[in-house]
């Protein structure tokens, strides 16, 4: 059966945010996040209101996003773990 493709959108913000943390770091993160959409392998939470993002954790980070249908999501953010919920 093959996996459906999930398009990732990746807004200026958000992607400035990845650059703005050191290499080894942003690839885990994007690791975490295409093993997510490959197996649905990882820790994701909805946010309380007023917040209407996920959250997918990624060891000290946390990778923000929200649903665009059944096969997009959009990353809103990328922050670390003391300044997520600021």
């Amino acid at each position: 059966m093959a996996v459906p493709k999930i398009v990732v959108e990746w807004p200026d913000e958000a992607r400035a945010d990845v650059r703005s943390i050191d290499r080894v770091t942003a690839i885990q993160i994007l690791h975490c996040l295409t093993r997510y959409l490959k197996t649905g392998v990882g820790d994701v939470k909805k946010l309380k209101p007023p917040r209407k993002e996920f959250r997918l954790r990624c060891g000290d980070y946390r990778l923000f996003f929200v649903l665009r249908g059944e096969n997009a999501i959009a990353v809103t953010g990328v922050e670390s773990r003391g300044n997520a919920y600021r």
